[in-house]
């Protein structure tokens, strides 16, 4: 009887701390979701996807400036020959 009456007691005493740890586990993951974290392999997929956007901006801007340099030069030699 003191052993059911001592279980009894000590399963009452455990329950608001599982209430309690399930109450924060949900507001931790509320609180997380609302953060809109993303995970380390997304990360590294824009990381990727941020370096190929920039190689790709180096080469449109050399091939920019070889452009005007090519437009100067013609623009350059187009007056030289009609003075």
């Amino acid at each position: 009887m003191i052993e059911t009456l001592l279980q009894a007691i000590l399963e009452q005493l455990d329950q608001p701390k599982k209430d309690l740890e399930h109450n924060l586990r949900a507001l931790l993951s509320e609180t997380i979701t609302k953060m809109d974290l993303v995970s380390q392999a997304e990360l590294e997929r824009q990381k990727t996807a941020l370096n190929n956007a920039n190689q790709q901006l180096t080469a449109l801007e050399t091939q920019l400036t070889a452009l005007e340099a090519l437009l100067a030069q013609t623009s350059a030699t187009q007056t030289t020959s009609t003075q």
